[in-house]
């Protein structure tokens, strides 16, 4: 048999069966690009999709200015910064995804509802361009990830993952089995999770995993606290910052989630199991009806300047003689 130079060359590219070289990320929001950004700073190679050309642009900008924000608070260098965005490209093709040893599905519609079908055609779109050994996960916690693969050719292959927000510095995610997914699926996605140093909590197949399910349910208690007059907005964070350990107070932890994403959560565990700990508390659905999403709107259960919390926009109700 007769070789080629070209079959030593150090460039050729080859690809191993289970290996994890690079990744896909489909829908690039807030939550997206964090999730990016951990992947490359961990030294593994990122491809993004999104609706247009000019939304890739819009995307990288956005990147961009949340790596200069890290810089200011000396949390990276500009070296950092140049190596991250080196490893990160941008698409509206999803033909570009076809190399990718891992996909993540992290698209956030603004459409009402639990988004189920548009979530099923993104994922048949990605599978009719990527490898058969490719692993295709969803970043999402209310829908399960059983009845999202359910028309797949290759249903075995999908995995449930969940980032906690914020991606970047929460360092945990929620790994789900569905009920087709197999082993050697399963453990490439623990052993990523662990590439990108986070420690995995995994779970059965449930809408709202333990995060969402549990969150949403303090979120509302701490409405209805609000709402009888109870304390304000301020005490009741307080209490279960320094009381109980928590990082953020439930009513600021529903304005840095945003209540957008918030309500849509809430309609759909209300919507799966009927209980009324998951109905969107009125005092939620006022603020997202007026607007007020929280911080990304700078308006919320608080008011926002840079960032910074300047002051409370819910009043606490009183009794007096």
């Amino acid at each position: 048999m007769t070789e080629v130079l070209e079959d030593y060359a150090l460039s050729k590219k080859v690809h191993r069966r289970g290996t994890l070289q690079k990744v896909g990320i489909i829908g690039c929001g807030t939550m997206g690009q964090e999730i990016a950004r951990v992947i490359s700073q961990h030294g593994i190679n990122v491809i993004f999709i999104d609706l247009s050309e000019e939304r890739v642009k819009e995307v990288f900008a956005e990147l961009r200015r949340h790596l200069d924000d890290e810089i200011s608070k000396w949390g990276l260098t500009k070296s950092d910064k140049k190596i991250i965005l080196s490893r990160i490209e941008g698409s509206a093709n999803y033909n570009d995804i076809k190399d990718c040893d891992l996909i993540i599905e992290t698209i956030n519609s603004k459409k009402p509802g639990t988004n189920l079908e548009i979530r099923k055609e993104v994922l048949a779109k990605v599978e009719a361009v990527v490898r058969e050994d490719t692993i295709i996960c969803s970043n999402t916690s209310t829908l399960m990830i059983s009845e999202l693969a359910m028309e797949l050719k290759h249903p075995e292959r999908t995995v449930g993952f969940h980032f906690l927000s914020p991606a970047s510095t929460v360092k945990l995610v929620e790994v789900v089995r569905g009920v087709k997914t197999n082993d050697q699926s399963y453990d490439l996605v623990v052993k990523f999770a662990k590439m990108i140093d986070k420690k995995v909590i995994t779970l059965h197949e449930s809408p709202g995993n333990i995060s969402t399910r549990l969150i949403v349910t303090l979120i509302n208690q701490a409405c209805e606290t609000l709402m009888e007059g109870v304390a304000s907005t301020l005490c009741i964070d307080e209490t279960l910052k320094h009381g109980f350990g928590l990082q953020f107070g439930p009513l600021e932890m529903a304005d840095r989630i945003g209540l957008d994403k918030l309500v849509k959560w809430m309609n759909n565990l209300y919507q799966e199991y009927g209980e009324q700990q998951f109905k969107p508390n009125p005092v939620i659905k006022r603020l997202y009806r007026s607007g007020f999403y929280g911080r990304s709107t700078n308006m919320g259960f608080y008011k926002y300047k840079n960032g910074v919390i300047v002051g409370e926009t819910v009043t606490c109700p009183e009794i007096s003689e």
